[in-house]
């Protein structure tokens, strides 16, 4: 019988507390942030707290309340940081509230992120770290630029909210649309890393969960605004199809090949209905176009049955609305179904200079290569993509490709599998902001 060795236990195990106290860290951010009223001496915090549980849970093992040990760690801390500080004894009072009062300020903390004197991607990118706990590495990942420029972007916009008194407070009704765009794309991000991770991991149904919650409570906020009830729409879409995205082994398991009795056809009706509540505002947006678009894929009763002129028209409309190399590419790979490879490979071919750094331009370009007969030329297409993502899925899928191809080589045999994964997650990244999964 196998079994794991001690490194391998030892991985396994880094791996589930880092995963355990990120799903804390955002909650213990937004309660120290509004406790301390300083933005970098509460990230300070919750560094310090997570840690000391990467290098004490190990040994005297997790603890009943996790978030009550992170936030007492915290407190502790903060209490030698407020010693120092002129208003001592009213934030001394705070610290020593209960946990659960830290538990429901992280949208006030994704407003504060979200204010208007720092830049869009300083916004996105300090919220996503912050708030949600992703790495600069995946933030990095996620906008195909170098992990140095996020952490430059992180440090200048935490400077700028302490230089320029910031408050950490919700916006007044008045002004929370002017804030709403990159409130909904660090939404929309957190959904999209959790749903096919950037990371050394194939997916993070917390982060999912993260996202729901944010977008469920930004609804409440603002029931009138359609964008909002597009993108709620889209999350819970995407999770009524959760349980049947990868196998017992942690395989992915296209949509093509779903078994479509696992999906939670209740709540898609219930997305759908509130996809369709938002559309009678006749305010269409992004949000709203891509979950009209998973919805095509939802509704329909088997793979045949999705109708792909209406995916290509849905496309069509976004791309007049937010234009992007990435929409170009969703909207070729539904071309396939109606125009053809040759045609959908034409419309890919013209987005290579925008692309060559995004793993399912080439896992696409690949799929249509293969179709048409060029053999070698997808395999080399597929190479390319697998050095590009780091998602273990993806990886064991492109490398399965490239080895069924190497040892059918010249047989004429054709697959079409990433091609799947892409136009199976259509709505991966928000139209010109990031990279799209499919």
């Amino acid at each position: 019988m196998g079994g794991q060795g001690p490194a391998e236990h030892r991985a396994d195990a880094g791996r589930e507390l880092e995963q355990l106290v990120r799903e804390h860290a955002g909650r213990l951010a937004a309660g120290l942030v509004r406790i301390t009223g300083d933005f970098g001496t509460a990230e300070d915090l919750v560094q310090d707290a997570i840690l000391a549980a990467l290098q004490r849970w190990p040994i005297e093992g997790v603890p009943a309340r996790p978030d009550a040990w992170l936030f007492t760690v915290a407190r502790n801390r903060g209490l030698d940081v407020l010693r120092r500080q002129h208003n001592y004894r009213s934030k001394l009072a705070q610290l020593r509230l209960p946990v659960e009062s830290a538990s429901d300020d992280r949208l006030r903390l994704v407003f504060t992120c979200c204010h208007p004197a720092l830049s869009r991607s300083a916004q996105i990118a300090l919220t996503l770290r912050v708030v949600c706990g992703l790495t600069t590495a995946q933030i990095a990942r996620a906008f195909l630029v170098p992990e140095t420029t996020v952490a430059q972007r992180i440090t200048r916009a935490k400077r700028k909210i302490t230089d320029a008194g910031i408050p950490y407070r919700m916006p007044d009704p008045d002004e929370l649309a002017a804030r709403l765009r990159e409130v909904l794309a660090v939404i929309y991000l957190l959904l999209n890393e959790g749903y096919l991770s950037t990371a050394e991991r194939a997916q993070s149904r917390d982060l999912v969960d993260d996202a729901d919650w944010l977008a469920a409570q930004l609804h409440g906020l603002m029931p009138a605004e359609p964008e909002v009830a597009g993108l709620l729409a889209l999350i819970r879409l995407h999770r009524a199809r959760a349980d049947a995205r990868f196998d017992p082994d942690g395989n992915l398991v296209l949509l093509e090949q779903q078994d479509r009795s696992n999906w939670d056809h209740e709540a898609i009706a219930e997305a759908s209905r509130l996809l369709q509540q938002a559309a009678r505002r006749h305010r269409p947006g992004p949000y709203q176009l891509q979950a009209a678009i998973v919805a095509c894929h939802a509704e329909a009763a088997d793979w045949a049955s999705t109708d792909w002129e209406q995916i290509v028209l849905l496309y069509d409309m976004l791309l007049h609305l937010a234009p992007s190399p990435l929409v170009r590419l969703h909207r070729a790979i539904a071309r396939r179904f109606t125009a053809g490879p040759a045609a959908a490979l034409g419309e890919v071919d013209a987005l290579a200079d925008a692309l060559d750094r995004y793993h399912l331009y080439h896992a696409t370009r690949a799929d249509l290569l293969r179709i048409l007969g060029r053999a070698a030329a997808a395999r080399a297409a597929d190479r390319r993509a697998l050095q590009l993502t780091a998602n273990p899925a993806e990886q064991a899928l492109l490398r399965r490709r490239i080895l069924w191809g190497d040892e059918t080589r010249g047989a004429g045999r054709r697959v079409n599998s990433v091609e799947r994964v892409a136009r199976a997650d259509t709505r991966r990244r928000p139209a010109g902001s990031s990279p799209s999964s499919g």
